[in-house]
């Protein structure tokens, strides 16, 4: 399994292609949820997956400082197999990266109630109630980093 982070510059229209075609999968079709998923936000983000073969196997972006809120963030987060690890381990590639190559000292998330959990057992808290984006139940989360 390699890890791969590109910014969006980087990209090939190939990985492209496969990112955004896994991304309307899931949170287009299988979420039911029309929405404009493709957006300016991924032209400046680094995009980060892990990938066995030619298959991507979990995908995010992290987007810098500065774009949608103050604090570096975390989005469309994909685990193509669940419950196997995947998307804890995305996370962690990318809260790496984000401190690491960002300099960032915390990071704030949008995140889907339902995998509210693992994001609070990699150190998230949650800031916000609940509440409706694009019709699905989200927390907003926060993640203090600590300075090394």
């Amino acid at each position: 399994m390699n890890f791969i982070v590109k910014h969006f510059s980087e990209l090939s229209t190939e990985e492209l292609f496969k990112i955004y075609r896994l991304r309307v999968a899931v949170f287009v079709v299988e979420q039911q949820c029309a929405y404009q998923e493709v957006d300016e936000a991924d032209k400046v983000s680094y995009h980060l997956w892990l990938q066995e073969g030619e298959t991507i196997l979990a995908y995010l972006r992290v987007i810098p400082a500065g774009v949608l809120r103050h604090e570096v963030s975390l989005g469309r987060v994909i685990a193509v197999k669940r419950h196997q690890g995947l998307g804890t381990k995305i996370v962690e590639h990318a809260i790496a990266f984000a401190k690491e190559q960002l300099g960032a000292g915390e990071i704030v998330i949008e995140a889907q109630t339902y995998v509210r959990g693992l994001y609070e057992k990699l150190g998230f808290r949650a800031e916000s109630e609940e509440f409706l984006e694009d019709g699905i139940p989200h927390v907003r989360m926060r993640l203090l980093l600590k300075k090394t």
